[in-house]
This record gives C-alpha cells, structure tokens and sequence, in this order.
C-alpha cells in the first residue's frame, strides 16, 4: 500500500522545504518516493536546485519531483465539458470571454491535482507520495472539493445517457437549448473515473497522513489551528506538527533574549494546542536550505530517529461528527481526570482545562453560534455536544 503524506501550512513557514526533505529522507531510506507540487507557486524546484516539471522526473537514486501544470491537465480532460458548457452559456445570452471564464469550475486546478494524487497512489510504482500542498486556505478548499465537484456535476449534467436520449428529440422542437451528446458523457465518465476513489485515499489513516508546518507566530498558529480544526471535520488525519525555525540554544546575544522567551512561549502554545500529537522541532537554520545535502540535514533535524513514512500518530485526537440536530466535538485527553477538567466558550474557541493544562480548541463556523448541550468524558476522551436548533448568538 503506496504511503501519502501532505504538507501544508501559512505561506511562507517552510512547508515546501518541510516536504521536499521528508521525500528525499523516505527515498535515503529505500522507499521508491515521488514528490509533488500543488501549490500554484510552485517552488519545489527551486529547494533541489534542479529543474522540474509537468512530468515526474528524477532527482536522487529512488526520488522523482514534479511541479503539475494545472492547465495542461485542464485541457487534456476538461476540453469536451468545457465546449459544451459554453454553448449553454452562449444559448443563455451569455459570449464570449465571460463564457469561457464560467466554462472552468473555480478549483479546477486542484481537482486535476487530486487525480495525480490518486494515479501515483494507485500505480503500484510508489511506496511514498510526498505532496507539497498551496497554503493553508486552498488546501481546506482542495480537500473538500471531491464531494463538492460530485455534487455540482449532478446538478450540471443530466442523470444518464438513456434519459437524455429519450428527451432530446422532445427537447429539440421546444427549445433551442443544446442537449449534451456522448461525446459530452464520455468526458464527464472519464472526469468522475480519474476522481473517483480519491476521497477514500485521502482520508484512509493508514494511508495517509496530514502534516503541519508552523513557526513560533502567533498569528501562524492561529492559522494552524484553524486548519486543523476543518481537517478534522472533513475526516482527514494529522498525525504531527512540525515547529519550524526556533532560535538555537546556542544563541546567547543579549538582543536575542526576548526573542527566545517568546519562541519558548509560542512552542508551549503549540504544544499545548495539538497535544497528543507529536511536535517535531526545528531550530532556525543558519543558512539557506537549497540542494540535497542541506534539505537532507533538515530532515535529520525534523525526524531525529524517527521513521519519516510511518503514522506519527495512531490516534484522532479532534472528531466532528454529527447525529440528528447534534452534532459532537471528541476531544483525546489521555489521562485526564473528570474532577480537573473546566469547560468555558470564549468566542469561536472552546476552552478545556485539565488541571493546570488549558487548551483552547478553535471551532468550525458551524458551531460557533450552537449552544452546548451536554459533556461527558469517558476512557479517556472529551465528548462535548453542540444543539443545531439553538443560537446563543
């Protein structure tokens, strides 16, 4: 079973560095490891030193890199629908440019993204697919967008071949509106196909992993936390965050000192926010992390001994699910005692206090106006319930 592991965080923080020496570490390893680029700036090529495309191609003994073309992959799969959506825009009133602009589903470049994911998943030539993912917010859009694009296309295209060739004719002497051929369904079939399963990789959690890249920010934290929170909605796993770019031990300027304090403060912060997850720290690189021999150097310092293809976590620590009008937020609290704990509500944050340990768990918009209803812990893991009929405003 082919191993994916994805990347993301703020712009900036070092996910692709992140990425690109976990792919090579899990190659150094043996692992047969392909690396990808998702983000549409792409600069994957830029922290090997080499150049790298559209096709996968070799960087070390076992590591292939690609940078996908969003376009080139539009075009090859996208053509057929695109041309027909542009004659019911035209038969709408709507030409030119704006027709061609409304042609192409917002996100369509992630979409053909998630099928490369799934055809190097899927080919039995892989044992690691490391994917570099576009910041935080397009990634929550990139994973959400396989059972968002099911349901746009249902409602954009006919239920079958069978229903619109009974119709057509009837349709043809009634209106002018154009009827999508089999040329039109035999694109849409090869759409849903390269997608199809996609979904099931991504959130299979002995499979695939979710992993964060922060810095000690607060503003960059907040960020981290957030996505987390909407991982754990859509039902994918992170298994560790990586803090990236502390100051060294070994710095001792005076001017530092603050400095320092502020990344111990903002370390216990993310320590505290994703805990059980294991946080994997970095210290700030003295120079700039570009080639093999540094990125390999990076990922001595992100995994020390550990496995970098293995689940760092077994666990989910934070669970959304919903039944009825309720819907309830798990929380793993291992070894918690019920008469230390503290529940509070400050904003969109739940506040959970377990002894001297606070955690404030960031929630989703469709929770933050719902009342709570009821909150229990039982072997080991907060269950708080949250009424969709209420509004505490």
């Amino acid at each position: 079973m082919t191993r994916v592991l994805l990347f993301t965080g703020k712009g900036g923080v070092g996910k692709t560095t992140t990425a690109a020496a976990t792919a090579l570490r899990c190659a150094d390893a043996g692992l047969r490891t392909v690396v990808l680029s998702t983000d549409p700036a792409h600069s994957l090529s830029d922290a090997f030193d080499i150049p790298l495309g559209p096709l996968a191609a070799p960087v070390t003994e076992r590591l292939w890199g690609q940078q996908l073309d969003a376009q080139e992959r539009m075009e090859e799969s996208w053509h057929e629908i695109q041309g027909y959506l542009r004659e019911v825009f035209a038969w709408a009133g709507v030409d030119g440019l704006e027709a061609e602009e409304l042609s192409v589903i917002p996100g369509l470049d992630e979409i053909f993204a998630l099928s490369d994911i799934k055809g190097f998943a899927e080919s039995g030539e892989w044992d690691v697919v490391v994917v570099d993912c576009a910041p935080t917010a397009e990634t929550i859009r990139f994973l959400s967008l396989p059972d968002i694009l099911a349901r746009y296309m249902e409602r954009l295209f006919p239920v079958g071949r069978r229903v619109t060739r009974a119709v057509a004719p009837v349709l043809s002497r009634v209106t002018t509106l154009p009827v999508a051929d089999d040329g039109v369904f035999s694109a849409t079939a090869a759409f849903y196909e390269r997608l199809d399963g996609v979904r099931e990789i991504l959130v299979d959690p002995a499979r695939t992993s979710v992993r964060l890249v922060v810095n000690p920010e607060r503003i960059v934290i907040a960020e981290a936390r957030r996505t987390y929170t909407y991982l754990s909605l859509f039902g994918y796993r992170v298994d560790a965050v990586v803090a990236n770019r502390l100051l060294p031990e070994a710095v001792a300027d005076p001017w530092f000192e603050r400095w320092k304090a502020l990344h111990l403060e903002h370390l216990q912060t993310i320590e505290d926010s994703f805990a059980p997850l294991p946080v994997l720290r970095v210290e700030l690189a003295p120079d700039e992390l570009v080639g093999v021999d540094a990125l390999r150097r990076f990922g001595d310092q992100v995994y020390g001994d550990r496995d970098a293809a293995a689940v760092l976590h077994e666990g989910q620590p934070l669970r959304i699910t919903r039944r009825g009008t309720r819907t309830t937020l798990s929380l793993e609290l291992p070894f918690a005692d019920r008469g230390d704990l503290e529940l509070g509500r400050r904003g969109d944050e739940l506040l959970v206090r377990v002894g001297p340990h606070r955690r404030a768990v960031t929630l989703p918009d469709s929770l933050r106006t719902r009342p709570v209803v009821d909150a229990a812990l039982r072997q080991g893991r907060l269950r708080v319930s949250f009424d969709g009929r209420g509004d505490d405003g």
